[in-house]
């Protein structure tokens, strides 16, 4: 089992899917968990499971394209507790799944914003944070097709894949000069919301359930990996 005890994460999407999955997995290995997102009551829902478990857990709710949204959390997080261990970047929209010539501009720069800027300024903010910790990890969720593009996911798959090259840079940036260690996990085919509006006629109990995912992140969170790591949560439910 991964100890994370005394360790502070921050987990962006946190109020459901792979990113309350993976919160409740943080808190059970002993970290205290900050958790973000837009829907409040959502996220006093994953912390009163948390405390509930007997862990540790501090809602902010915040919506990633807030002007300063951002930075007035890493404010708070830098006064409450002056470092940030482990920052699990989860939050993404997906937008409607429409040819490339159709894709409505409003939306896609929403995506833009929430999958790529937003990493960028969470990067910016937190990145002092992160070097005050003695093993500080940054674990960014991306999806199959940033590397694999398909028909009608164009607006999605431009966004992770600009996701993916802000956190591999990053991840290049900051090896040599510091303890900051990056990984991209794609957490392949999941039993969440996201993946119910993208495949509507799937069967749910067909791909694995988020906690799977999360028990993943956890022990990798215990691995000295190399930065940046690269990996696909191939198992099956």
């Amino acid at each position: 089992m991964t100890d994370l005890s005394g360790q502070i994460a921050l987990v962006t999407g946190s109020s459901r899917g792979i990113g309350a999955a993976t919160a409740e997995a943080l808190a059970r290995a002993g970290a205290h968990v900050v958790l973000t997102g837009r829907d409040t009551s959502a996220l006093e829902q994953v912390e009163q499971r948390i405390h509930d478990a007997g862990g540790s857990a501090t809602i902010a709710p915040v919506d990633l394209i807030e002007p300063d949204g951002i930075a007035r959390l890493a404010t708070a997080i830098s006064q409450r507790w002056g470092k940030l261990d482990i920052l699990i970047i989860n939050a993404a929209i997906l937008p409607e799944l429409t040819a490339v010539a159709d894709i409505d501009q409003r939306v896609f720069n929403k995506t833009l914003t929430t999958n790529v800027l937003a990493t960028q300024t969470l990067l910016a903010n937190f990145d002092k944070l992160l070097k005050k910790s003695e093993n500080p990890r940054i674990i960014g969720l991306t999806s199959t097709v940033a590397s694999r593009p398909r028909a009608y996911w164009g607006a999605y798959a431009a966004s992770k894949a600009a996701f993916e090259v802000l956190l591999d840079c990053h991840a290049q940036e900051t090896r040599n000069v510091s303890k900051v260690r990056v990984a991209i996990v794609n957490p392949g085919a999941t039993r969440t919301a996201m993946r119910a509006r993208a495949y509507p006629g799937e069967d749910p109990a067909s791909v694995k359930p988020a906690e799977v995912v999360a028990d993943r992140l956890i022990a990798l969170l215990g691995e000295q990996f190399e930065s940046p790591h690269r990996e696909t949560v191939n198992q099956k439910p």
